[in-house]
């Protein structure tokens, strides 16, 4: 998938897509780090859980990192994941924020955004490390054992974390669009584009 989102982005914007990169080195460690941890004799080295565990917390710090970074440059990455182009019409809640003489409290709302959206990565980190060393410290017996524990980590991790986060983005954007509304005064069909 982050091959074919990859590719297909960088025929549509002659840009390489950063996120695509991040997943396919996501995906390279995990087989990295079971082809390593895999011992000779079918055990799976004793440190693997570790390395596992701090290669899934890796991940959404680098996203979280990225997007908090993002919004002091010309294009911050809530604009990507949240206040969208495609679904919201920015030219014209911007005319209106500068009508409304209210651009300081449209920037601090902006600044809310990107908080809360690397903050729900943040909170991915700690939860990823702490399912994968529950799914993984005791699964050091056998390679079956290990990618078994992988795989229920992979499965829970939808649960456990998806869901949750899933949420957090919910209420950050029914949050943003309050915001918006009451900064310009109009109303979800004027703020949101068609569809």
């Amino acid at each position: 998938l982050p091959v074919i989102y990859g590719i297909h982005h960088l025929i549509k914007t002659r840009k390489p897509n950063f996120f695509s990169i991040l997943g396919v080195v996501s995906i390279l460690l995990t087989g990295g780090i079971a082809i390593m941890a895999y011992k000779d004799n079918g055990t799976v080295d004793a440190e693997a859980p570790l390395w596992f565990a701090l290669k899934e917390a890796a991940i959404p710090f680098v996203f979280g990192v990225t997007i908090l970074i993002s919004h002091w440059t010309k294009t911050p990455l809530v604009r990507v994941f949240l206040y969208n182009p495609d679904f919201f019409d920015i030219p014209k809640i911007e005319k209106r924020v500068n009508e409304n003489d209210t651009l300081a409290k449209y920037k601090k709302l902006i600044l809310s955004g990107t908080l809360l959206l690397a903050g729900s990565f943040f909170l991915s980190m700690v939860m990823n490390y702490f399912l994968a060393m529950k799914f993984l410290k005791d699964a050091t017996g056998s390679q079956e054992d290990f990618n078994d524990g992988v795989a229920k980590l992979t499965g829970w991790g939808f649960a456990v974390i998806g869901v949750p986060m899933m949420v957090i983005l919910m209420v950050t954007m029914w949050r943003f669009v309050s915001g918006l509304k009451k900064l310009t005064g109009m109303e979800n069909d004027e703020i949101l584009l068609p569809r």
